[in-house]
């Protein structure tokens, strides 16, 4: 993980080092080289901004999956108070991929969910890389009623690539425990705030992701597969993951276009994991913005709202303008 590297980063790393290298051997050698160092920075600047300027979605897919990207506890940590973390589905097991519990957003109780990847081999072995089994929804659910009952508004951070695809996941109703959530979500009788901070993959991310408001990091990515899957079943080929990239639309910026989520939060030009404090900043005041604009709609106009918000996912802009309609008429 130290000094990670992504392919397309690696001209700017090289050109900074030769900026501390120079800075180096003029400290040691006591000779002066300002003016080629601060032509180098100026250079390192423009390439910069050229490179985190003009992203393909399969490179900011990449900054995405940066090990060192920040996760949920790392931003439950620096957003809200007091988390005390409930554990179990009271069923079966207390699946560790999927987190929750009560906490204070600015001195307000709230209810938080997330999905928790791993910082290393062993943490991701058993968080199972942040895929949440059955007994990881129910528990989500369990938490979802508590809000709901103790009129408590329900955050929640996706960050995984799906549900978890074991034998013993589907023998356990997996899919069964995803949909109950979907359905559950769509008529909470409580604010619900989305915030996807990674990889929202598939059923495994919708499992926690219906909401009165979608918000996604900058370089965040949502989508119904992984690029690799994709590419293995449209062109039996997973090197062609970034052309599934380009293709399933997953980035922020062509989500907010299709009007899928309703806000990009942002976070530093070269990725999250550069600074974490800033990006957990940049989520508290977005948290803080729409939690007071959902808290002044009464609850029944809210549930009506999520239910047309959901109802025109999907429906295309010919759909929407009417003209397929005119042209069945005809």
């Amino acid at each position: 993980m130290e000094g990670y590297i992504l392919d397309f980063e690696k001209p700017l790393v090289e050109l900074r080092k030769k900026i501390d290298d120079l800075k180096k051997f003029e400290s040691e050698k006591k000779i002066k080289v300002t003016n080629e160092i601060q032509a180098l920075e100026k250079r390192a600047e423009k390439l910069r901004d050229e490179i985190y300027n003009n992203l393909t979605p399969y490179q900011i897919f990449q900054i995405m999956r940066h090990p060192k990207r920040p996760r949920t506890l790392d931003y439950i940590e620096r957003i809200f108070s007091d988390f005390l973390e409930i554990h179990g589905d009271r069923s079966y097991a207390d699946d560790k991929a999927l987190i929750g519990g009560l906490a204070k957003f600015e001195g307000k109780p709230v209810m938080l969910l997330g999905l928790q990847k791993g910082r290393d081999t062993k943490e991701n072995l058993l968080r199972k890389f942040g895929m949440a089994q059955p007994e990881g929804y129910r528990k989500a659910l369990r938490i979802m009623k508590l809000a709901e009952k103790f009129k408590l508004p329900l955050i929640s951070f996706i960050d995984t690539m799906g549900a978890f695809p074991g034998v013993e996941s589907e023998e356990r109703g997996v899919a069964e425990a995803i949909a109950r959530n979907l359905f559950e979500m769509s008529k909470l009788k409580t604010p619900i705030l989305i915030i996807v901070i990674g990889e929202g993959g598939s059923g495994g991310a919708l499992g926690i992701g219906v909401g009165d408001r979608i918000l996604m990091l900058k370089y965040a990515t949502y989508s119904v597969i992984s690029f690799e899957g994709c590419a293995a079943i449209i062109w039996k080929d997973s090197t062609k993951a970034p052309d599934a990239a380009k293709a399933l639309k997953p980035t922020a910026k062509d989500l907010l276009e299709l009007g899928v989520i309703d806000e990009i939060i942002d976070e530093p030009l070269e990725g999250a994991h550069t600074d974490f404090e800033l990006t957990a900043s940049n989520i508290k005041n977005s948290i803080d913005k729409n939690l007071k604009e959902l808290e002044k709609i009464d609850i029944n106009t809210l549930i009506k709202q999520r239910y047309e918000k959901y109802s025109k996912l999907g429906i295309s802009r010919i759909e929407q303008s009417g003209e397929i309609n005119e042209k069945d008429n005809k």
